[in-house]
């Protein structure tokens, strides 16, 4: 399904910030952050204001269209959801993202962690950071 639909069966319009939200962030492979999203609208000529560019976020991650990614000093980034349950590993140079799948791997420890604590767990995050091959291979020629 696509988000056109998702939102529209939510009982959500699709209005133009919204729309121009996810089509910004369809179109990449690096997480943004709120800001950065404003700025480039802007360029792009499609200019919102900040507080619109926060309440179409809001509610898109609410509604699951939307993955929520951290870089590694703790900032929040958004990428468009792309399906199924998977997690992230961000570069630390470039911050490129790629998703990979993984819920059943979890089983066992969320099991253990309940046993341990006594919680419930009801979600996770997880997340990996490193360098992608472009910039590990960079590396490897600054070396």
């Amino acid at each position: 399904m696509t988000w056109h639909e998702e939102l529209t069966k939510q009982g959500y319009r699709i209005s133009g910030p919204r729309r121009r939200i996810m089509e910004l962030l369809s179109d990449t492979r690096t997480p943004l952050t709120p800001a950065l999203i404003h700025k480039h609208l802007a360029l792009e000529g499609k200019p919102l204001s900040l507080a619109s560019v926060y309440r179409a976020l809001d509610l898109l991650a609410e509604l699951n269209l939307l993955c929520q990614v951290y870089f590694s000093d703790g900032t929040l980034g958004y990428m468009a959801h792309t399906g199924g349950h998977h997690h992230h590993v961000l570069c630390r140079r470039c911050n490129r993202s790629m998703e990979f799948g993984g819920h059943e791997d979890l089983d066992d420890l969320t099991t253990r962690v309940q046993a341990e604590t006594g919680y419930v767990i009801s979600e996770h995050l997880l997340q990996f950071y490193g360098l992608c091959p472009s910039c590990a291979a960079l590396r490897q020629e600054l070396a």
